[in-house]
């Protein structure tokens, strides 16, 4: 009988407030009850969080369960602010609405990570940037990619939609200027690629009309645009930073011309500014209502800029031409020509960038700045920064702003509001212990030991502690021991919060591992200084300071050692407590006597170190993971090795065995690796059972259950998850099947985007298309309805081709397919099939259709047109279908006479349709009329305003009294 195991599942992850992946975004808060301070979306590797800043808490979780790739860029619309654009690595985009938590629409159009997302200002179109340099124009209406710029030699790292307001020249009448607003232009798009460049491109026809170096110094990594479009900072390596003015008139004006004879640039360069930190910068982010700008690099701080106004500028002008004219009359100059410099250096718009631009202030952050975003709360008049942290932390900082600062020589400060820290750790968790009950767990990283309540995912406690290598609960579970790198064993109690002891165990050496002795006595710990100690723990009466009570106080007290040949890095006790296993740094693992520390075995074979291991529960095996990627799998009768598995492609830093129970899986284990995957193995087949994939870093630690029905891991994705048993099966060819089906496909798509048309290939706009799996499955339906529909068509009319000689023959047999699905007619099987398929997706299914299928495929479009039959679709269809197989379609004449037929139908079809929306828009008109002919009149007196101004009035309003 072929063996089954269970499968285990992802139930749960946690200990993530923000990973470092992708970038920001504040929104206020939606509800009443809701804080002033708003919240923040932020990417959680393949999730994305909403946290109350304020309140610290968790609100919302937005998860896509297809989607295992990490979220690198998130972004607001600016019309509809519940919609959220969200980038992943895999070069998918998922556009979110945040009330309901769910997916509206998924666009597949890149091939590598997304790095930057911009809404335009209508909330119709997205624009995508990726690390393979290409931009693309999404129609979030029609729900399909428009086209794809190609132009930057390097990943995009800004991208904005640039959309002036349409302006009007002098002279024009009203009738000019309501057709220039019924023919809105698309708007331009200002990019800046990591290759040093800055381009504007213009959506209307599609193509760059300016490029311009955007660093002399390399590369550019971010671009800020202002508010109001008038200008925008790009900055780079060596904290340099470059101010553009965009001529915002020129490009509305220019948008109506249709032949631009001069060339015109839109963009100049109004000169450099300089950061006090040398680090590239990562962001620049403008106020939105303020004059002010954010701009930070990968450092501890975030430098806020400010624009000086007019008055300033002027001030600074009048100071810098006082000192000219001092120079001028020590050197001699005549007054003149001081003068003639003077009205030259007067003017605002030629004034010095650095004149325009100073830095208000340097806000220094606990973490390295990943993110940062503008808050607006409401009742502050103080500018409120978002940050966002790579050691897992938001914070709030509140900067004085220049009107509120008292006096003239008064330095600008800044405070931290608010955090949110609490669910996580600042850094890389080393050590898991699960507590006997299965409910607490204790997870140990560097500074920081938390205590977390499994079945609800929330910290219970925090305590600060040293680098924190091991850790474990004690018997009782109310008591947890950390061993640290500096050499030391705390103690900390779990329901006073508070440190029991912390004894120097290996005299500052680092503690690398340390078990708990199976009778719950006594504890060993082995370091870097060649020692395994063993510690009794003693209840002690020691004295209140002042008094003459004394408590009781739970202490270490050493009992024995041992001593080894090299550094150890991990220990184990047997489960019947006779044995201990030691792995030494020189690549072998020992086994003692634990009563008379005598050797007992010596295992070799590792070609690197062993970084863990474990031993069944029956005593039997022990297994061993190194980081020459191997599992060796020994015996503990002779110390033979039974099999060695090549596990995993990188170190493996954690293995442990399952708990036996009544299934009898005793030697089943897991195994944890830096490669981030997590894998189950049979012990005594010596069979991988099952691959967990879903950490996005390296593994360090992982936990079983003492119930066997869940394991926790933790890695440098900062996430702690939770795997739990499930009754589904696992039959083992299955599984190994399935991992080939992925790799295939995988393989498929990759090749299948490695061939594009040589001809697009060279082009400044291309297809926004990329083929997946779910695109390949949808053709193959496509062509699969086609043929059965073909062949239904043929049957029907040979069988009314008889009944015109024979009116009684009997109807023909049909496919059963069409039977089951209620004796529907071929031509609403195939609508049927091509309306399930995405709109997203529909292009690229259609590519994957052979030429041969067309003629069919035309046959059906014509029969729609005929019918009416969802016009919009067909439309589509048949466009697409011309625009790729233009030249075939031209060189047939079958195909010609079949053209001929659809645009008589088609067009047959659009006139219906054209005269009933006429006729509805009409019936509205009439409707409305009546309406308003009814309602209540309204108050407001249009000529009021009017007639106030001529009055010179003071106060405007637009509404009458009505008392």
């Amino acid at each position: 009988m072929v063996k089954s195991y269970l499968k285990f599942e992802p139930s749960k992850s946690f200990g993530v407030v923000a990973t470092s992946s992708s970038n920001l975004v504040w929104t206020s808060s939606k509800e009443k009850s809701g804080t002033g301070a708003g919240q923040a979306i932020v990417a959680a590797n393949n999730e994305v969080l909403t946290w109350d800043i304020k309140k610290g808490e968790l609100l919302n979780r937005w998860k896509d369960e297809n989607c295992k790739a990490q979220v690198t860029a998130i972004a607001q619309s600016k019309t509809d602010p519940d919609v959220y654009a969200v980038g992943y690595e895999d070069g998918s985009i998922r556009l979110w609405d945040s009330k309901i938590s769910t997916v509206i629409v998924s666009f597949n159009g890149h091939k590598s990570a997304i790095t930057q997302l911009a809404f335009d200002k209508s909330g119709v179109r997205l624009a995508s940037g990726a690390k393979d340099t290409d931009v693309i124009v999404w129609d979030l209406v029609a729900e399909v990619g428009q086209y794809k710029l190609r132009g930057h030699k390097d990943q995009i790292t800004g991208l904005r939609f640039i959309e002036p307001e349409p302006t009007i020249p002098e002279g024009d009448d009203e009738e000019q200027a309501m057709v220039l607003d019924n023919d809105a232009t698309e708007g331009f798009l200002l990019t800046t690629g990591k290759d040093a460049l800055i381009k504007l491109w213009d959506l209307s026809s599609r193509h760059c009309i300016e490029t311009h170096v955007a660093q002399n110094s390399g590369e550019c990594w971010a671009l800020g645009v202002s508010p109001d479009l008038s200008g925008c900072v790009t900055a780079g390596n060596d904290g340099e930073m470059r101010v553009w003015a965009l001529d915002v008139a020129g490009l509305a004006s220019s948008a109506r011309k249709v032949d631009l004879s001069q060339a015109i640039n839109f963009l100049h360069d109004r000169g450099t500014l300089h950061r006090s930190s040398k680090e590239r910068a990562a962001e620049v982010i403008f106020h939105p209502r303020r004059d002010y700008f954010a701009v930070h690099g990968v450092e501890k701080s975030v430098e806020i800029w400010r624009i000086r106004n007019e008055s300033e500028i002027k001030k600074s002008l009048a100071r810098k031409r006082r000192r000219r004219r001092e120079l001028a009359a020590k050197k001699g100059k005549k007054e003149a020509e001081a003068e003639e410099e003077d009205d030259k250096a007067d003017d605002i718009s030629k004034a010095d960038i650095s004149d325009v631009f100073v830095q208000h202030v340097i806000v220094r952050t606990t973490g390295k700045a990943r993110s940062v975003a503008w808050a607006l709360s409401q009742g502050t008049k103080d500018l409120q920064l978002l940050v966002g942290g790579t050691n897992n932390l938001l914070e709030t900082y509140t900067i004085v702003g220049k009107d509120k600062l008292k006096s003239k020589g008064d330095a600008p400060d800044y405070n931290k509001a608010l955090a949110v820290e609490l669910p996580g750790h600042r850094t890389d968790i080393r050590a898991l212990s699960i507590s006997s009950d299965d409910k607490m767990l204790a997870s140990a990283a560097n500074g920081s030991l938390k205590i977390w309540n499994i079945k609800t995912s929330t910290c219970i406690r925090t305590f600060e502690c040293g680098y924190a290598l091991c850790c474990s609960f004690l018997p009782g579970d109310k008591v947890v021991v950390v061993g640290t790198k500096e050499g030391e064993l705390q103690l900390y109690d779990v329901a006073s919060a508070s440190l029991l002891e912390s004894v120097n165990a290996h005299e500052g050496h680092a503690i690398w591992s340390l078990q708990v002795h199976p009778d719950g006595k006594s504890v060993v710990s082995g370091g870097a200084d060649k020692t395994a100690k063993f510690w009794d723990f003693k209840i002690v009466q020691e004295q209140v300071l002042g008094t003459s009570r004394t408590t009781p106080k739970l202490k270490l007290v050493q009992s024995k050692i041992l001593k080894v040949s090299d550094d150890i890095l991990s220990l184990k006790f047997s489960p019947d407590a006779k044995l201990l296993a030691v792995a030494l740094l020189d690549s072998t693992v020992k086994v003692f006597f634990v009563d008379s520390l005598k050797l007992y075995l010596n295992l070799y074979g590792h070609k690197l170190p062993v970084l863990s291991m474990d031993i069944s529960y029956d005593n039997k095996l022990i297994v061993t993971s190194s980081a020459d990627k191997n599992i060796r799998i020994w015996g503990l009768d002779f110390g033979d090795c039974h099999r060695a598995l090549f596990g995993h492609q990188d170190s493996i830093l954690q293995v442990a065995f399952v708990p036996h129970n009544s299934d009898g899986n005793g030697h089943h284990f897991f195994s944890a690796s830096k490669d981030r995957t997590i894998k189950y193995w049979d012990a005594d087949k010596f069979e991988q059972i099952q691959r967990i994939d879903g950490h996005h870093g390296e593994i360090w630690a992982i936990a079983v259950a003492h119930s066997g029905q869940f394991l926790i891991s933790a890695s440098h994705d900062k996430s702690i998850r939770v795997w739990e048993e499930t009754d589904e099966q696992i039959f083992l060819e299955e599984e190994r099947e399935k991992e080939i089906e992925e790799l295939y496909e995988s393989t498929l798509t990759t090749s299948l985007e490695q061939d594009p048309d040589a001809a697009d290939e060279n082009r400044e706009v291309g297809a926004a298309s990329k083929q997946t799996v779910e695109t390949l499955m949808a053709g193959e339906r496509i062509a699969e309805a086609l043929e059965l529909g073909m062949a239904d068509l043929n049957t029907i009319k040979e069988w009314e081709e008889a009944k015109q000689q024979n009116p009684n023959v009997a109807p023909p047999q049909r496919n059963v397919l069409f039977m089951a699905l209620g004796n529907i007619s071929a031509e609403q099987h195939v609508m049927n099939v091509l309306q399930k398929i995405k709109a997203s997706a529909l292009h690229d299914a259609l590519l994957v259709l052979p030429f041969a299928t067309v003629p069919m495929l035309f046959t059906f479009l014509n029969i729609f047109a005929m019918r009416s039959m969802n016009i919009p679709l067909t439309c589509r269809i048949l466009f697409f279908m011309l625009k790729t197989h233009h030249k075939q379609i031209v060189a047939s004449k079958t195909m010609r006479a079949m053209l001929d037929g659809i645009r008589t139908n088609l067009r047959g079809a659009l006139k219906r349709q054209k005269d009933e929306m006429g006729y509805n828009i009409a019936a509205l008109k009439v409707v409305g009329m009546q309406l308003q002919h009814k309602s209540v009149k309204d108050y407001v007196d249009e000529k009021w305003e009017e007639g106030n101004e001529e009055n010179n009035a003071v106060k405007k309003r637009a509404f009458v009294h009505v008392s």
